[in-house]
């Protein structure tokens, strides 16, 4: 038996996590669900296990095995060393800790990648999901032909920035509609019904810090294996999924027919019809990236391209916990089954 502590509980991602924990072989764990507002105190259920959201505390890692910090940077900041400390291995889907000395940006799904965790390893990053959806597609993309040129549009929705983006994306659209002015304070800017590629100088999270993020996973999980990705990040009017506009240039032509094979497969759904086309809603609850692509029309032989564009979608929070989960399996074999370290 596991014990493990999920901080930041009450988040968004710290619920889909407790969701895809309870259908992963952790259900059987002991669970600590910690938070610094005003969730403390309050009921929750991880599995069949109810238990007490806590307040974190110096010792609130005692005992325990996995560590998920699922809130924001500053609580990750704040208590990521005491959970080391008390010998728990720490996972950190905040974003905070990929840039420290030691810390490797990791998805299991993707092979073995450069690096690999030891008894050493201070911490692991689950890889943004945004990353792992385009590890993913360019890799099997590779597999078929060099890659001469990619470049892709993110499209986040607000529970890409947690609930309170969610919360004032809702009351704009509401305020809106009734011709009342819009609360700014996530933002600075009109979110609702608008697409945005950089948000007001008061905004709580930066676009560009979303891109340099995304980069930096894309660029740790392949090592040199895929090619470089031009990027950009819009804020998109949704509440959840990730949307994806790529384009890629290949080497040399390819038969349309053995691109499509080649994305088929685990953990990637290839939509052949236009009628089914990937979206935010389709890949809601989703464990895979929906994905259909659609070659630019040139040359003398329609069935086979150079250039072509994939529209895809992933369910961002789901992705993201079920890549964490894989971490956190992928880590037992540093640990004694019921023995902290």
């Amino acid at each position: 038996m596991y014990k493990i502590a999920i901080a930041g509980a009450s988040s968004l991602l710290g619920k889909e996590l407790k969701d895809v924990i309870s259908e992963s072989p952790l259900a059987e764990a002991t669970f600590t669900l910690l938070d610094d507002t005003d969730a403390q105190g309050q009921l929750d259920q991880v599995g069949d296990e109810i238990t007490f959201v806590q307040p974190i505390l110096s010792d609130s890692f005692e005992k325990v095995d996995f560590s998920f910090f699922c809130g924001s940077e500053t609580l990750t900041r704040r208590h990521w060393k005491d959970a080391l400390r008390a010998g728990s291995t720490v996972l950190d889907l905040s974003g905070a800790l990929d840039q420290e000395p030691g810390v490797l940006v990791r998805a299991p799904w993707l092979g073995s990648g450069p690096g690999t965790a030891d008894l050493f390893t201070p911490a692991v990053v689950p890889a943004h999901p945004a990353a792992l959806a385009l590890s993913l597609l360019l890799e099997r993309v590779q597999d078929v032909a060099p890659v001469r040129f990619a470049a892709a549009t993110v499209m986040a929705p607000a529970s890409e920035f947690g609930r309170g983006a969610m919360d004032e994306l809702h009351q704009q659209t509401v305020n809106l509609l009734s011709f009342q002015d819009l609360p700014r304070a996530i933002y600075d800017a009109q979110a609702t019904f608008n697409l945005l590629s950089g948000l007001g100088e008061a905004a709580q999270f930066s676009l560009q810090s979303l891109e340099a993020r995304i980069r930096r996973h894309y660029e740790a999980l392949g090592g040199g294996r895929w090619p470089a990705i031009a990027l950009q990040a819009i804020a998109a009017p949704v509440f959840h999924g990730h949307i994806f506009s790529i384009v890629v240039e290949l080497e040399r032509a390819v038969d349309i027919t053995v691109l499509e094979e080649a994305l088929s497969g685990s953990r990637i759904d290839l939509v052949l019809e236009d009628t089914d086309s990937p979206s935010n809603l389709a890949a809601t609850g989703q464990n895979d990236v929906l994905v259909r692509l659609r070659p630019f029309k040139e040359g003398r032989n329609p069935a086979q391209t150079t250039r072509f564009w994939l529209w895809a979608a992933s369910d961002n929070l789901r992705l993201y916990a079920q890549n964490a989960v894989e971490c956190a399996l992928d880590l037992r074999r540093l640990r004694p089954q019921g023995t902290v370290q």
